[in-house]
């Protein structure tokens, strides 16, 4: 089982996600990591902190926001979350449209984010995720085992 299939479900997975600025987005992602039983409220100060000291937008129209090392007291158990915004938000000057979210208390992260990039980097799979229509295809296109396993 991959990292990330360990750590992410469809209740955590929103394709028709609409913010007004990057804050918004941030905060978003912190409350859907509390409706998935991740961390508590708390953890998106953590989420907010870590933004304003260095940006977590990856390039290719991907964030992956997270918290601060002080802030991993408030995870309840690792988790990834995604938001889709459709029509993009302005993460300081550049467009985002796929906000994964991570919760984790560990460097079980690191993991998660080489699974991530994996997805990401295969053009293919990356196109057909920024085109998915239903959370399973989300769940199934981030946790399919990459064709060189």
């Amino acid at each position: 089982m991959s990292a990330i299939a360990r750590v992410i479900g469809v209740e955590g997975i929103r394709l028709d996600g609409h913010a007004r600025d990057q804050q918004d987005a941030l905060r978003q992602v912190g409350a859907l990591l509390v409706e998935v039983g991740a961390t508590t409220a708390a953890y998106t100060d953590g989420i907010l902190a870590r933004e304003r000291s260095v940006s977590t937008f990856m390039g290719e129209e991907v964030a992956i926001p997270h918290g601060t090392d002080d802030s991993r007291q408030h995870v309840l158990r690792a988790a990834v979350v995604l938001i889709r915004f459709p029509d993009g938000v302005d993460w300081a000057g550049h467009r985002v449209t796929l906000c994964f979210g991570i919760a984790s208390t560990s460097d079980e992260h690191v993991e998660v984010l080489a699974g991530l990039a994996d997805v990401l980097m295969d053009p293919e799979r990356a196109a057909a995720l920024r085109g998915a229509t239903d959370p399973q295809q989300v769940l199934d296109l981030l946790t399919a085992p990459a064709d060189d396993e």
